[in-house]
């Protein structure tokens, strides 16, 4: 009998007196190196057909390193008992039973135990999660602290949601820069003109078709709200449309929005020069590429003291339809008729 497999049958021989399996020594057989998997059993990394109790060794010293030493073990292995591997120069053996099918489940018995890394990434997990909420409810308390903001030195009876959706905010007491210029009805007026009366300043475009008729909506309903105040108050606008700076121009748009109405409306326009000029002094930006083409520009309401001294400005703002027409809720429409008529109701008695 060649020498290996004299070796492996004395380890087999030993391994059954050892761990008292009932086994004999003639209860054991040399095994082919060329066996295959068609013998009963599990199979051996080396061709040798082994029973399910079977342990990987730690450290072998023969076999070579690619045939890892195999012996029969107790019982013990499969509930995670230590045996003692009985091969030359071997001192310890892994508790987990070997499998030479990768997709075969554990060993009946055989618990989950959770490594290192196991737990580090389920600290991770707690670490993220625990890290979202606390950002959705930061959002969300953000959100609410937003909404209630209110800037300093606006009118008490200006509401904060008032006050926020109008983006108003108060300017320093200083003069508005003055301007002479002719109205929709071809009469000259300076600023100055407008002494001891409260001015609401705009900035539009003739042939506007987007943000300038809402502000328009919004003046008209100002008016009305202001009732008999109504008459102190000065409601104006400077033209910001280089390509049509004719009286008609703004004579046609102030009767198709229905700023006519107004006693006290005025859509200024001019030479260009001098409107550029204007824009300038109030921190207007125009962009007017062609005659056909939209005027971009900024629009800024001021609110004008009767001593000629700017109090406040306030942003008006739209919402689009997805096809692109501009609108605003009418809640909000009335609250910025509202808010415009309270800001210059304040100045009439500060």
């Amino acid at each position: 009998m060649p020498e290996p497999f004299r070796g492996k049958m004395e380890i087999q021989r030993a391994a059954a007196r050892t761990h008292g399996h009932g086994a004999t020594e003639t209860g054991v057989r040399p095994i082919s190196p060329l066996q295959g998997a068609g013998e009963s059993g599990t199979t051996a990394p080396w061709g040798e057909p082994v029973d399910d109790r079977l342990a990987r060794c730690g450290r072998t010293a023969r076999p070579p390193a690619d045939r890892p030493c195999l012996v029969r073990a107790s019982a013990d292995a499969y509930g995670g008992g230590a045996a003692d591997c009985l091969a030359e120069g071997v001192t310890s053996m892994s508790a987990t039973p070997v499998s030479t099918d990768s997709s075969s489940a554990s060993p009946a018995g055989t618990r989950f135990r959770p490594g290192r890394w196991y737990f580090v990434m389920l600290s991770v997990g707690v670490v993220l999660a625990g890290a979202l909420a606390y950002i959705g409810i930061s959002r969300r308390d953000a959100a609410t602290s937003l909404a209630n903001l209110r800037p300093s030195g606006i009118p008490a009876n200006i509401s904060s949601s008032t006050a926020v959706l109008m983006g108003l905010s108060p300017v320093p007491h200083q003069a508005a820069p003055s301007f002479s210029l002719v109205d929709q009805q071809g009469r000259r007026f300076s600023l100055s003109s407008f002494r001891h009366k409260v001015v609401v300043l705009e900035f539009m475009d003739p042939h506007c078709t987007d943000i300038c008729p809402i502000v328009s909506q919004e003046f008209v309903d100002a008016y009305h709200d202001l009732g008999a105040s109504a008459k102190q108050v000065v409601f104006m606008a400077v033209n910001v449309n280089r390509f049509h700076t004719q009286v008609s121009a703004v004579a046609a748009f102030s009767k198709e929005h229905r700023l006519d109405l107004i006693p006290s409306w005025h859509f200024f326009t001019g030479p260009v020069p001098e409107l550029r000029q204007i824009w300038a002094h109030y921190g207007i930006q125009v962009y007017a590429p062609g005659p056909n083409a939209d005027v971009q520009h900024s629009s800024m309401i001021y609110f004008i003291n009767a001593n000629g001294q700017e109090r406040f400005i306030a942003s008006p703002a739209v919402d689009h339809t997805k096809s692109g027409h501009a609108f605003l809720p009418a809640p909000q429409l009335t609250s910025w008729g509202s808010g415009i008529a309270q800001v210059a109701g304040d100045l009439l008695h500060s």
